[in-house]
């Protein structure tokens, strides 16, 4: 009760708005048996042969490929954007003899439709699933990830109907999955709903009253973060580590900074004790407001208390310093890190990569990048689609493509985020034919059609006196439901073929008349 006296019931009555957040349904860590050149095999045919129309299967069969388990998965992950050609590979390698898809197959596929909110196809195969005896609780969890993503909190909560029509034990864990799974998606509402309506058929502990606080502090609503804090209290569980750190984090993110202040002063004197993590999500706000002072001030007890900091601490600090362009005190601190051996790790490149390229020094990043390879830290989709932007920012065409190009050759999939940047920056560069296959290829592979600069896209086909392209960019980006763009290359394919048929005049800027 001692941090209440603190002000939890006093600052409750401030409430807040939205946070930023993001929901990953699934991250990728499996050692996989299979050879990297039969995958890059198979993943070729599929690339090659998917968006001709022609018979991708029958390719495949030509190709003596050993098919295994992980040789499956590796292709699906390499496919996990691209829903269409995973499925289809999918279906083939289940239809092969001798071979048949275990619970590893099918949850990777069930991440591949979830991941693009293909959800009738993923509750189809979930009974497929259960009819092979191959559930798995992790495909449950999927699923419940997946729709909690989507907000569809109704279809998440079936998910537990589902669990016991297959005898799969629904405890107090899989509640804690919903509840978490909801306040990611920014619903804490409707996870507090569920907890009441639950809170009988499952005993809560304190890890549900830690993740209703967490559901509530994300979207900075402090006055129902404070009455979970009270219950939790009342109900005989003392508020751990990892709950008054998502206090802290919850006041930091409502701008109740002195509060946030006092709490952490509390938890020095009265416990429990600031850990890495309580420290880093202090620094880490200091940083964001530019007050790299209290940041260093933090980093510095930090030592004193005897709390080794971590790469998470010194990406923090190296962010701060950097956004400020003391690019001095961002050298200092990657020496400091070599030397206290804590080496930079991925989120570090990371975060170098992005002041680089916020500040348009596209070569500058693309060194680190080297550096980051030479040390064994794998780059991540982010990592590419920042240096592409960044290319394509400064009009370096050349080094825009090979940035593609490195990104597929290490077996990365290309995202929505990768063909919105690449296929915008060809738009700019004048490339409307490159854009035009690039887009043509994403809408193949079912990814939905990107944001971009259309007028631009239809001017320059406008001049090319192509109604053709138009018309079929009309009906695929109908089919995706971009109905706007649609429109508009529908627009002006009809008033190119109008101006062929009367030879009539064109603006000159390419524009419709």
């Amino acid at each position: 009760m001692l941090v209440l006296d603190l002000n939890l019931r006093g600052f409750s009555s401030v409430t807040g708005g939205d946070s930023d957040s993001e929901t990953d349904i699934e991250s990728y860590s499996f050692e996989s048996r299979s050879d990297p050149k039969e995958v890059e095999r198979v993943c070729k045919v599929i690339d090659e042969l998917f968006g001709l129309d022609r018979n991708m299967e029958a390719v495949l069969d030509e190709c003596g490929i050993n098919l295994t388990h992980d040789l499956v998965i590796d292709v699906l992950e390499r496919f996990r954007h691209a829903r269409k050609p995973a499925f289809r590979f999918f279906c083939w390698a289940g239809q092969k003899p001798g071979f048949e898809h275990d619970s590893r197959t099918y949850n990777k596929m069930v991440n591949v439709l979830a991941k693009n909110r293909q959800f009738e196809t993923m509750l189809a195969m979930l009974e497929e699933m259960g009819a092979r005896g191959v559930l798995t609780m992790d495909t449950f969890i999927t699923a419940i990830k997946a729709f909690a993503a989507a907000k569809e909190r109704k279809k998440a909560v079936g998910i537990f109907d589902l669990m016991k029509k297959y005898k799969y034990k629904v405890d107090v864990g899989t509640l804690n999955c919903l509840l978490e799974s909801l306040g990611r998606a920014k619903l804490a509402k409707e996870a507090q709903t569920l907890f009441e309506k639950l809170r009988e058929r499952f005993t809560p502990n304190l890890s549900s009253y830690t993740i209703l606080l967490n559901g509530w502090c994300r979207v900075r609503k402090l006055m129902e973060a404070g009455r979970v804090w009270n219950e939790m209290i009342d109900k005989g569980f003392e508020p751990d580590i990892v709950a008054h750190n998502v206090m802290i984090e919850g006041l930091l993110r409502s701008r109740k900074t002195s509060h946030a202040v006092k709490l952490f002063e509390v938890m020095k004197t009265k416990g429990p004790l600031p850990n890495v993590c309580s420290y880093t999500i202090m620094i880490r706000e200091f940083c964001k407001q530019s007050k790299m002072g209290e940041a260093v001030r933090y980093f510095e007890e930090m030592h004193n208390s005897g709390c080794p900091p971590d790469a998470a601490v010194y990406t923090c600090l190296i962010t701060g310093f950097g956004n400020q362009r003391r690019m001095d005190m961002v050298y200092r601190l990657l020496k400091e890190m070599q030397e206290k051996g804590c080496p930079p790790d991925g989120w570090t490149y990371n975060a170098l990569i992005k002041l680089l390229t916020t500040q348009r020094m596209p070569d500058d990043a693309m060194r680190v990048y080297k550096k980051m390879i030479q040390t064994g830290i794998q780059p991540t989709i982010h990592t590419f689609n920042m240096m592409m932007k960044s290319f394509f920012q400064s009009r370096n065409y050349d080094m825009s493509c090979a940035i593609w190009a490195e990104m597929t050759e290490r077996g990365f999939c290309p995202d929505d985020v990768s063909y919105t940047v690449f296929i915008g920056g060809l738009i700019r560069l004048g490339r409307s034919g490159e854009a035009c296959r690039l887009l043509e290829e994403m809408l193949e592979k079912g990814m939905k059609a990107p944001q971009l600069d259309y007028d631009k896209f239809v001017a320059d086909f406008s001049r090319a006196g192509k109604p053709d392209i138009l018309e079929e960019l009309a009906r695929k980006m109908k089919v995706s439901g971009k109905i706007e763009a649609s429109n508009i290359f529908t627009r002006c394919a009809e008033t190119m073929e109008k101006r062929v048929k009367r030879k009539g005049p064109f603006k000159t800027d390419g524009r419709c008349i």
